[in-house]
């Protein structure tokens, strides 16, 4: 009776879909992160998700030279799946949308972009690392960043 019970209730959720990734459930990525490598350091801020939003912004200098910098921000679109959008140097922004996600990690897509085509974070303890690429992975570009 047990195993009965166990496997109707399987069917029933197989065919239920998961419930949406909501941008608070991004929280993991909240806090001041930085690193420092060939005398450039990048650092990558982001709020607590609040209000439906969080905001970020990323900043490499060398110095008291700033050598790019951009405007973040993680929202829902309009059928509630996650973007992230980008403002290079405080320009046109630039959407990616979520295209997969576990516990701390999460992976943003725009194949009609140059590059990149792909941003994933991930996160261990004090560490996150972010990652650029083509949809393919080919042209891969990280940071591993440590909670400043």
């Amino acid at each position: 009776m047990t195993r009965l019970f166990a496997a109707a209730l399987a069917l029933l959720l197989m065919g239920q879909a998961a419930p949406p990734m909501r941008v608070v459930d991004l929280g993991w990525m909240s806090g001041h992160w930085a690193t420092t490598v060939n005398n450039i350091t990048t650092e990558e801020a982001w709020s607590a998700p609040r209000g439906g939003v969080m905001l970020g912004y990323s900043r490499a200098t060398s110095g008291e030279l700033t050598r790019e910098f951009e405007f973040l921000r993680i929202i829902a679109d309009e059928d509630g799946v996650l973007s992230y959008i980008a403002q290079p140097g405080g320009g046109a922004p630039v959407g990616f949308r979520m295209t997969a996600h576990g516990a701390t990690s999460v992976t943003f897509d725009n194949p009609q972009h140059d590059f990149p085509q792909r941003i994933v974070y991930r996160r261990s303890g004090d560490t996150m690392v972010a990652t650029i690429s083509a949809l393919d992975g080919s042209h891969a570009m990280s940071w591993t960043y440590r909670r400043h």
